[in-house]
């Protein structure tokens, strides 16, 4: 039977089984693999955000914002609504293979309001 997210161990569960998705998957992948350098380093952080997002714990620490417009940037202004879909349904697959309940549903909104803003924003710094 699955569980709700209850601490950080959790959270890095999600985070790791979620980019092993996004890594080998054929349509965004390349965007993650051709911009970060340091997995290890770059999933701790992810971590730090998600569990401040979910336990409201001062973790992290970073831009996600403007990170994503210079992926965005380095790679032609490629980035588009599609890409934010495919990355939504293998967060959602991710948790759904994991976990139920309040947090889980927690995140999964919490990542439709990201990257909704997330796109926003790209979209905006086109000019």
């Amino acid at each position: 039977m699955k569980q709700d997210l209850k601490n950080r161990n959790d959270v890095q569960l999600l985070v790791s089984e979620f980019y092993k998705k996004v890594r080998e998957n054929k349509e965004i992948g390349f965007y993650f693999n051709n911009s970060i350098k340091n997995w290890d380093e770059h999933l701790e952080k992810l971590t730090d955000f998600w569990e401040s997002n979910l336990f409201f714990v001062s973790k992290y620490s970073g831009n996600p914002q403007k990170a994503h417009i210079a992926v965005d940037a380095q790679n032609n202004q490629q980035i588009n609504a599609e890409h934010f879909g495919i990355w939504m349904n293998l967060w959602f697959e991710t948790i759904d293979e994991h976990f139920e309940g309040e947090l889980a549903q927690r995140a999964k909104n919490n990542a439709r309001k990201l990257s909704s803003h997330l796109y926003l924003k790209i979209f905006q710094n086109r000019g």
